[in-house]
């Protein structure tokens, strides 16, 4: 645990505010009086910087729900192509009839009709939608939709907040990076369209936990994250490679063992009474073929070959393990131990981008990880615009799909400029997290001076296994050596015993 003059000096020194860094914030803050109004005295009062990213994110939240209305008003019920022309696309009312809940069906135990034959969420958010259904009220199916998108937007916007809030409170300094998540324009646009905020609100609690050394608490909130959506998990492999630098193994058995608890006992009843129920997920995602905002589809559109699904499977991943093992040899080599939110933005994206399907919403995975890993509102904006382009881009070419003759919408071309757009986007935020690590000195996280804030128990610790250049030079903020051993492995060096870096905030 932290000593008590380290908390003190931890907590006296002041909160960073991003108009003062950054050339593109203090810009924006024109718009309220600049850098030096009255709005950047906020945190004294009622409006303290969480509240003010929480109330920020509730307000792009609602403005999004107003982008959907004319989709709620009549484009859902009146042919396919009128909700992609105006971009208002939802899965939510759609499955409401088409996975059996405007029938009264319990997901995983009663069977579908037609192909489908169980719903194809994992469990947690079988849940959700199972407590949506139990609260949207009786009448005509049409209004039962509609009350069903409502009601999930509801609770989606609690998702949201709590998202916001755990997001501006991971870094203790740097509050108002919570407002890169709120104002993202991707998040508005996409929040409502399926039910991925659930775990990425989980998933921003885990790492909040994280930061707080709560280690129990962030694998238990992995795992329900995993039990919603299977991404979370990947945090798990940060964790890994971070624990491999540093030696934090117990931390990693700690967090891993309460992820699989935690799963576990959200999936056993249905694994148990409802098994053909419960593996439609996993058999679903084994199945699918390749699908939009893939690099997969774009060779296949432009070559004319249907790709095998098992090839597709076997290939992609492959990459994402290659991946892996680079951001792990990334992570041993870097000349200063990589932050945890660099590496899950990281370990995360190459999920992402190697996976045959990247829909649109998937963007709300990585907004709060970029948040964290790079605050820098010109490089968040670029990728912002990238994913803002893909998100029309679709819409529109699933609207030149199906409005037969008429061919209104994005050509295939124009397609497959959105989706190489969208993954350059992608590409280009890994790209500047990546210089970071190799630059530490230009991480603007790190230029007070401190090593990972939201980071945990690896924030301060000790390298104990680090490679290459790394090894022969030990990082800047090294403080004296203390007793306690360290191996090295790096070039012609052989082993090196010793201690670098400043004594953590946490004795092992």
């Amino acid at each position: 645990m932290p000593s008590a003059e380290d908390t003190s000096v931890h907590q006296e020194r002041p909160v960073v505010r991003p108009t003062h860094q950054d050339e593109i914030a203090a810009a924006g803050s024109e718009l309220i009086g600049g850098r030096s109004g009255r709005w950047a005295r906020l945190g004294s009062g009622p409006l303290t910087p969480v509240r003010v990213v929480a109330l920020v994110a509730i307000g792009m939240f609602a403005l999004g729900m107003v982008q959907k209305v004319p989709c709620y008003n009549w484009a859902w019920f009146r042919g396919a192509s009128s909700q992609y022309t105006h971009a208002c696309y939802s899965d939510i009312p759609h499955l409401f009839v088409g996975r059996g809940f405007a029938d009264g069906l319990v997901p995983y135990f009663d069977r579908l009709s037609g192909d489908m034959q169980y719903l194809e969420y994992p469990v947690l958010t079988g849940l959700f939608m199972q407590v949506a259904a139990w609260l949207t009220p009786g009448g005509s199916i049409q209004y039962r939709e509609q009350m069903y998108w409502m009601v999930n937007a509801g609770m989606l916007l609690i998702c949201t907040a709590v998202m916001a809030v755990c997001v501006a409170r991971t870094h203790r300094r740097r509050p108002w990076d919570g407002l890169l998540v709120a104002l993202a324009p991707a998040f508005a646009l996409t929040a409502t369209i399926n039910w991925d905020l659930l775990a990425v609100a989980l998933t921003a609690a885990a790492m909040l936990m994280w930061s707080r050394q709560r280690t129990l608490a962030f694998g238990i909130l992995i795992g329900l994250a995993t039990a919603a959506k299977l991404y979370p998990v990947f945090l798990l492999g940060a964790v890994f490679v971070l624990s491999w630098r540093a030696g934090k193994w117990r931390e990693f058995f700690v967090a891993t063992l309460g992820a699989a608890a935690s799963w576990l006992v959200v999936n056993l009843p249905v694994m148990v009474f409802a098994p053909e129920g419960w593996k439609k997920f996993y058999t679903f995602s084994h199945d699918r073929p390749l699908d939009f905002g893939s690099f997969w589809l774009i060779i296949s559109q432009r070559t004319g070959i249907s790709i095998p699904v098992g090839t597709v499977n076997t290939v992609s991943t492959l990459l994402t393990l290659f991946l892996c093992a680079c951001i792990l040899v990334l992570t041993l080599m870097a000349p200063r131990r990589p932050r945890f939110a660099q590496l899950v933005l990281l370990v995360v994206a190459a999920f992402i981008l190697t996976n045959k399907v990247y829909s649109p919403q998937y963007v709300l995975w990585l907004i709060p990880l970029a948040a964290l890993a790079r605050p820098r509102w010109r490089d968040f904006l670029i990728w912002q615009a990238c994913e803002v382009m893909y998100f029309l881009g679709i819409w529109m070419y699933l609207a030149y799909t199906t409005s037969g003759d008429k061919h209104q919408g994005l050509p295939t071309e124009g397609y497959q400029v959105a989706i190489a757009l969208h993954l350059l986007g992608t590409l280009y935020l890994c790209a500047v997290v990546v210089r970071d690590i190799l630059m530490p000195e230009r991480d603007v996280v790190r230029r007070d001076g401190s090593d990972d804030p939201s980071g945990g128990v690896f924030d301060g610790a000790d390298d104990v296994f680090v490679l290459g250049h790394a090894a022969a030079h030990p990082p800047r903020h090294a403080a004296p050596a203390v007793e306690g051993p360290r191996v090295e492995w790096g070039g012609t060096h052989g082993p090196v015993t010793g201690r670098t870096g400043p004594p953590g905030p946490a004795a092992d």
